[in-house]
C-alpha cells in the first residue's frame, strides 16, 4: 500500500463522534506528536476525543502533553473505560501491528467500534489489526501523514497543531538526516514553520534536556558494543540492571542504537533492550542493502528498511544468538 484514499479517510472521520486514539508501546516522538496533533484537529471538527496509551509518555516528550491529554493505559479511571466502551471509532496511529500495541491490543480487539490504522511502516499482515487501512509506506513519518490529514479534513494548521507534527517529522527522520527524507519533507516542513513552529525551541526541548543518568546508561551501552562479521555488524544490549546502576529511565534508552553506527565500516547496529516484564525489545538499523524490516518482520516484528524493530520472549543468550545468525545470514547474501 502506498496511496492513501484521504476521501474515504475523511468520510470515516466525519461519520464519527466519539473517538479513541492509540498508539503502540514504547511511544516515541512520532506517535506522540502525530496523536496530539490529531487529537487537535478532531476537536477542531467538534468530536469527543481521548488518546490512550499502553506505556506514559516519555519525559523528554512531556513538554508537548502539559494539560496530560494522553492517558497511560494503568492509570485510566472508571469513566476513562466507559468512555472507551461508548466510543464509536478506533484510530491507530503510527503502527498496524497488534504486537506493537502491547497491553492495549485485547481492548482493541474485544471493541465492538469502527476501527482505522493511519501508518507508515510495512504492513506485517500477519500481526494485523483487522482495521480499515489507511498506509503509505513512503511516507517518512506518520506526523507527515497527519498533515495530509488535517488537509483533507478541511483543517488549518495553527501553531498548537503544528509543533506536535513538526517534532513528530523531525524524529523520525532523525532531524532531518535519514535517507527517508525527500524534498516533500521540507515543503510539510515549511508549512509547519508557517504556523509558527520554532525549530530551535523543539530542538532544545528534546535533545538539550538530558539527565545524568541518560548519560551514564549511554556510556555503559556503548562500552559494551561487540564487534560482529569484521566490524560490519555492531550490537550491544542494556539490561534491567543497567537502567539500575545508571539511575536511568526506560526512556532514555531512545537513539543509543543509532550511535552504533557512527563509526566507521559499520554497515549495521543492533540494541538488545530488557523490559521489565523480563521480555526483550530488539531495534535493528541498517545503511546496506539489508532491509531491516523484512529482518524483524521474520521474529513477528516491523518497521522500515532502515529502521525496524522485534519483541522477543526467550532468555537473553537465545534472542542474542537468533540476532546474530540473523544479520549474519543476511549480511553474507549482501
Amino acid at each position: 500500500m502506498t496511496e492513501i484514499n484521504w476521501q474515504r479517510f475523511a468520510e470515516q472521520i466525519h461519520s464519527a463522534a466519539n473517538i479513541v486514539l492509540t498508539v503502540h508501546h514504547r511511544p516515541d516522538g512520532d506517535c506522540i506528536g502525530s496523536a496530539l496533533a490529531m487529537q487537535r484537529i478532531l476537536t477542531q471538527l467538534g468530536k469527543n476525543v481521548l488518546i490512550i496509551s499502553p506505556h506514559p509518555v516519555p519525559p523528554t516528550l512531556a513538554f508537548l502533553d502539559q494539560q496530560n491529554i494522553i492517558r497511560p493505559l494503568e492509570t485510566l479511571t472508571d469513566e476513562d473505560r466507559r468512555w472507551f466502551d461508548s466510543a464509536d471509532t478506533l484510530l491507530v496511529l503510527d503502527t498496524s501491528s497488534q504486537q506493537q500495541l502491547g497491553n492495549m491490543a485485547p481492548l482493541f480487539k474485544d471493541s465492538n467500534a469502527k476501527k482505522l490504522v493511519l501508518d507508515h511502516h510495512v504492513v506485517n499482515v500477519g500481526n494485523s489489526l483487522g482495521a480499515e487501512m489507511f498506509v503509505d509506506e513512503n511516507a517518512e513519518a506518520a506526523g507527515a501523514l497527519v498533515v495530509q490529514a488535517a488537509e483533507a479534513l478541511g483543517v488549518p494548521l495553527t501553531k498548537e497543531i503544528a509543533e506536535p507534527i513538526f517534532t513528530a517529522l523531525a524524529t523520525d527522520t532523525g532531524w532531518f538526516r535519514f535517507s527517508s527524507v525527500k524534498a516533500e519533507t521540507f515543503r510539510t516542513a515549511g508549512k509547519l514553520l508557517d504556523a509558527g513552529v520554532r525549530p530551535d525551541v523543539l530542538y532544545r526541548e528534546i535533545y538539550e534536556q538530558e539527565s545524568l543518568g541518560r548519560l551514564r546508561l549511554v556510556g555503559r551501552t556503548l562500552s559494551k558494543t561487540e564487534s560482529l562479521l569484521d566490524g560490519r555488524f555492531l550490537l550491544t544490549s542494556i539490561l534491567l540492571e543497567d537502567f539500575d546502576a545508571a539511575g536511568a529511565r526506560s526512556s532514555d534508552s531512545e537513539d543509543i542504537v543509532n550511535m552504533l553506527l557512527s563509526v566507521k565500516g559499520t554497515q549495521m547496529a543492533a540494541l538488545i533492550s530488557e523490559l521489565k516484564d523480563k521480555t526483550f525489545k530488539v531495534s535493528f538499523r541498517s545503511r546496506c542493502k539489508v532491509d531491516c524490516s523484512v529482518l524483524a518482520k521474520h521474529f513477528g516484528g516491523g518497521g522500515h528498511r532502515e529502521a525496524a524493530g522485534a519483541s522477543f520472549s526467550v532468555p537473553f543468550a537465545e534472542t542474542k544468538q537468533a540476532v546474530i545468525e540473523a544479520v549474519t545470514q543476511r549480511l553474507a547474501a549482501d
